[in-house]
């Protein structure tokens, strides 16, 4: 990336090949469940994007919603469990994220609003 283009290694004589006009894109996640540190030097090619997890407040005010606006045609008494359910759900999912950390071994335990929005 720096020097716009690399060596071709398959050949013997190893010839340089120039790339014009290229465009990297790239996404990944924090460091740790399978996932390395990338080195500054490669970091400063790129604009680094975050964001941070939603609050409680926010994830209830969503799934609450949803909710309702499923929910709406059933009794009054299935209506009023709605808060209880969004908040046992956030209860359940705090738990199992906090618990069941990625390892390299378990790099599949990662956890987002994806697997929350399942639940409803």
């Amino acid at each position: 990336m720096d020097h716009k283009g690399w060596y071709d290694r398959t050949q013997k004589e190893k010839p340089f090949m120039k790339i014009e006009d290229i465009i990297f894109v790239s996404a990944m996640g924090p460091p740790g469940g399978g996932k390395s540190v990338i080195t500054q030097r490669m970091q400063r090619h790129f604009n680094i994007l975050t964001y941070t997890d939603l609050g409680s407040e926010s994830v209830t005010m969503i799934f609450s919603k949803i909710t309702k606006a499923f929910i709406g045609a059933f009794s009054g008494e299935v209506g009023n469990m709605i808060d209880l359910l969004v908040e046992s759900t956030q209860v359940v999912y705090k738990g199992v994220a906090d618990k069941l950390k990625p390892t390299p071994a378990k790099s599949h335990y990662t956890f987002n609003l994806r697997d929350i929005s399942k639940i409803f």
